[in-house]
């Protein structure tokens, strides 16, 4: 059987991801595929290593804006797909609008799902996006033969607001680079800390107005004011309204740059090696379909403190110190107990460390096709003669 792959909307972040590192390590062809085509851009193309059965096929217009991506999925995709005779297409990105079947789609975005997270960002451009993903992805999850969600949560959100009955859906949680994982390590009494030799606390996301940065800092200037002798390392890209928010804190609380530290964005290939530097880890998203930060902090055996909202109760479980991500007080409580605690410390480092243990990318491509083979075989056996409705 031959399987393709729609990565037409797949450019950046956690989709980027997932799609390099499941095909880095999966094995189709004891799943009954011969061969994998992937149809996208120039940039995510690149990404994915080179194997004997992967075809790469890149459209030039899918390295365009939004609007050509929708076009060339809508009215090309689906005649390259048959006309290389696929069995089956597997669209992770979520959003379909070509008349291909079987496929098998993935839910990675809860964003268009949650109103109260989507009220964050007022009457913008991205809400308005994210409103049309709604619509897009409603319409795919409806007419898809099978549909992956990445946890329980993210499923029982999803299926709150279709209100229908998806036909097959399978949770597959997303894996972890191997050069994050680091056994816990010694944890160090607070007598061990001072403001020469502070308690570094890591947070790495993007900073957007559901992560809550601000909030954390303020928490951390709490702190100072109270003689602990923490810092806040805070890592990742931005978006530009929550950035000048986040700026203007900082403004406010530590203009010199004290023991509050943005990095902006660090390549992922050296992401590990701030884990490495950090003493604690803090996570403080309100809306994640996963939470792969958390699960990467998770596996480089840091205590963490950690934010109540969306999944992450679901995944790291009685691992973690947890918060309200919208409370300063609250972020600050946890991390006081924290740094207070080198018994607790350690205790939740081991014991995310042995949870994490659960998550690989060779399990997450396993099951991947295997589900994709449920689908194909599925329909194949309903309708022997064609591949299409």
């Amino acid at each position: 059987m031959i399987v393709g792959i729609d990565a037409s909307n797949i450019r950046a972040g956690g989709g980027v991801t997932h799609l390099f590192e499941f095909l880095k390590v999966a094995d189709p062809v004891i799943h009954g595929f011969s061969q994998i085509i992937v149809w996208s851009g120039k940039a995510t193309l690149s990404r994915i290593q080179d194997r004997p059965w992967i075809e790469k096929r890149y459209q030039p217009i899918l390295d365009k804006a939004l609007p050509y991506r929708t076009y060339w999925q809508r009215f090309r995709l689906s005649k390259q797909v048959r006309d290389a005779n696929c069995d089956v297409l597997f669209v992770p990105g979520g959003s379909y609008a070509g008349n291909f079947r079987p496929i098998v789609t993935m839910s990675q975005n809860l964003l268009p799902f949650e109103w109260h997270e989507l009220r964050r960002f007022g009457w913008s451009w991205f809400t308005l996006k994210m409103i049309f993903l709604r619509w897009i992805q409603l319409r795919t999850f409806r007419h898809a033969e099978g549909v992956i969600f990445l946890t329980q949560y993210a499923k029982n959100v999803v299926m709150r607001v279709i209100k229908a009955t998806i036909e097959k859906t399978m949770i597959i949680p997303h894996g972890i680079d191997k050069r994050f994982i680091c056994p816990p390590r010694e944890q160090l009494p607070e007598s061990q800390y001072s403001m020469d030799r502070p308690f570094r606390i890591l947070y790495v996301s993007i900073v957007h107005v559901y992560k809550h940065q601000w909030n954390v800092a303020d928490a951390i200037a709490q702190l100072r004011k109270s003689g602990f002798p923490v810092v806040l390392d805070l890592v990742g890209p931005a978006e530009s309204l929550a950035l000048r928010r986040l700026r203007a804190t900082l403004e406010r609380i530590d203009p010199d740059n004290e023991f509050i530290h943005y990095s902006g964005a660090i390549p992922y290939a050296e992401l590990h090696e701030c884990y490495a530097q950090a003493d604690a880890f803090l996570f403080a998203s309100s809306c994640e379909t996963f939470g792969q930060i958390l699960t990467e902090a998770m596996s480089a055996g840091l205590p963490i403190a950690c934010s109540n909202k969306s999944a992450m109760p679901e995944l790291l479980g009685d691992a973690g110190m947890y918060f309200d991500p919208e409370k300063p007080a609250e972020i600050a409580n946890a991390i006081r107990k924290l740094f207070s605690n080198s018994k607790l410390r350690s205790h939740l480092a081991d014991r995310s460390f042995e949870k994490v243990q659960e998550y690989s990318w060779e399990r997450c491509a396993k099951e991947t096709f295997s589900f994709i083979t449920q689908i194909a075989d599925n329909k194949q056996s309903l309708d022997p003669l064609t591949k299409i409705n």
